[in-house]
């Protein structure tokens, strides 16, 4: 199969799949070595970037998603007539955070952080797709856990979790004053 054709293949699949998708995935689904599916989603992600393509292959840590191009977003909008989904709160902005920075977190450690009850926040970030449970702590009681999902990466327009701004420390909020 030529390098044009495993493009291709890919970018059905990607298509068809809608939702990130590990490369690992990927070469045991399409029965190829992984570095040839590597190979073939680099050069995808390459032809994406082309002025004359409407759509982009997103790296998601170690998951790939194709989806449009940022500046087309208004005219897909219009045409799904999608409603803009509503801002999340204070309250969800911090939970968001606090699970960001510090995961796998437990709804105990959210709430010693904030101070106050997160129950609904982590269900409304549940419900959204921004969190999702990320097991068990071995702690007493054995505590569900959370972390962020792809779909949090993708809205807040990060490769990575490496990608998010280093916390400011008290001593640096008080040496810019």
């Amino acid at each position: 199969m030529e390098k044009t054709e495993r493009m291709a293949v890919l970018e059905a699949v990607l298509f068809a799949h809608g939702d990130p998708v590990g490369t690992d995935k990927l070469a045991a689904a399409l029965e190829w070595p992984e570095a040839l599916v590597q190979e073939g989603l680099e050069a995808l992600q390459a032809r994406c970037m082309q002025p004359d393509s409407g759509l982009t292959l997103l790296r998601l840590g170690d998951h790939w998603q194709l989806a449009t191009k940022n500046e087309y977003g208004a005219y897909v909008r219009r045409t799904l007539e999608n409603r803009r989904a509503a801002p999340l709160s204070q309250a969800a902005m911090e939970t968001l955070t606090v699970i960001a920075y510090n995961q796998p977190v437990s709804r105990a450690f959210i709430e010693q952080v904030r101070g106050v009850d997160s129950s609904s926040s982590v269900a409304s970030l549940l419900e959204k797709g921004l969190i999702e449970e990320a097991g068990r702590l071995d702690l007493p009681g054995r505590p569900v856990s959370f972390r962020t999902t792809d779909h949090f990466l993708r809205v807040f327009g990060l490769s990575s979790l490496d990608g998010l701004p280093p916390i400011r420390t008290q001593e640096e909020k008080e040496g810019a004053s």
